[in-house]
């Protein structure tokens, strides 16, 4: 590993700490070195806080460094326009700073190359590209929402072993362990919002929120094409815990969207697509609203139409060593049948972790 990658390295692990904090802002570590030595670090902390080069500026300066003639390592370009804060290109060309090592370009239409520009029109040296890998990695959802206007989606589901959600008569508490379980939550916590369709409403009446120790709740987004869940399912008796949205077809029953209307939900009304709503203007929709993150916990009909029309970016497969067994055992997915293997829905390359005696199977399905 070479210096510069050693110290990207450091303002990778910072950028991460960002996460379920920033969003819709990206992910952003950055570190001051002068002499082979670190003298300042920082990272965006929050949405509409400081940015990572004034956290990292303000610490070297909090330290007595001197920053002239330092450089300065960052995951993603400086920006050059007035946001929420001041533009921090203006501020590491007055620090004094002589070189930027930044990983990639920032796709924002607002920066898109400008950060650099502007930092090399003041005679800094800039070197791009460092770990940048690593760094679409980190930010695909940030990119994705701002190249494409839809926030990252993902898909979840816990299994049992021989590849069941539920017995034969609907049973699936519990088919992943507490520690799996635990998980969920804090994933829950760093979303936007949790996703599920009517029939899991109807069969399970869940509650869908972050009930770990820390972070955020997310909002609960049902897909509803008829408008069929009732006023008094625990998700709309919870409205003060989070913010329930319910997204059905523009022709769906206007008696039923009165009624969850009055009880807090937000009725959201969009074209019909295959078996509700369509799925790819529901995330344009989300996109113009600026989520980031969209868990998708089912059920099974769920799980395919997104899966079907190519819009889920990341799978997570909890993996109980249960077998339910049985003819009847419900699957986590509803696919017509196939008559090949080689028709298949194949994946690739996945994360493994032990949770407990559960197994996750992370995939990533979009670049």
């Amino acid at each position: 590993m070479s210096e510069d990658e050693k110290f990207m390295a450091r303002a990778m692990d910072l950028a991460r700490r960002g996460r379920g904090a920033v969003e819709p802002n990206p992910m952003v570590g950055a570190v001051i070195v002068r002499d082979d030595e670190i003298i300042g670090e920082g990272w965006h902390k929050r949405f509409g806080g400081p940015h990572a080069e004034i956290e990292a500026i303000a610490s070297a300066r909090a330290c007595g460094a001197d920053l002239a003639g330092a450089t300065m390592y960052v995951t993603l370009e400086p920006c050059c326009h007035q946001g929420k804060t001041p533009p921090c290109t203006q501020a590491i060309i007055e620090a004094g700073i002589s070189r930027v090592v930044a990983a990639m370009e920032d796709p924002d239409a607002n920066v898109a190359g400008g950060g650099f520009l502007a930092l090399r029109q003041a005679g800094i040296e800039v070197v791009t590209g460092v770990m940048a890998d690593d760094a679409r990695r980190l930010l695909s959802a940030y990119t994705k929402l701002r190249t494409k206007g839809q926030p990252w989606v993902i898909c979840k589901w816990a299994q049992s072993l021989d590849g069941k959600i539920a017995t034969h008569t609907g049973s699936s508490k519990w088919i992943s362990g507490e520690s799996s379980r635990r998980r969920v939550h804090e994933i829950r916590s760093l979303c936007d919002g949790v996703c599920v369709g009517a029939g899991t409403v109807r069969a399970d009446d869940p509650l869908l929120t972050n009930r770990g120790n820390t972070g955020g709740q997310p909002i609960r987004l049902i897909l509803d094409g008829n408008l069929e869940i009732s006023p008094d399912c625990r998700l709309m008796r919870s409205i003060d815990v989070g913010p329930v949205i319910i997204a059905t077809r523009q022709d769906a029953p206007a008696d039923a969207l009165k009624k969850l209307t009055r009880a807090g939900a937000e009725v959201l009304t969009l074209s019909a697509g295959a078996g509700g709503v369509d799925l790819s203007v529901l995330l344009d929709e989300l996109g113009r609203r600026e989520w980031t993150y969209l868990l998708v916990e089912g059920g099974r009909s769920v799980h395919s139409s997104f899966l079907a029309q190519g819009l889920v970016d990341e799978l997570l497969v909890f993996i109980a060593p249960k077998i339910a067994g049985g003819p009847g055992s419900i699957g986590p997915v509803d696919w017509p049948d196939i008559d090949t293997i080689d028709k298949a829905f194949a994946l690739s390359k996945p994360q493994v972790e032990q949770i407990g005696d559960d197994v996750l199977l992370r995939y990533v399905l979009s670049e």
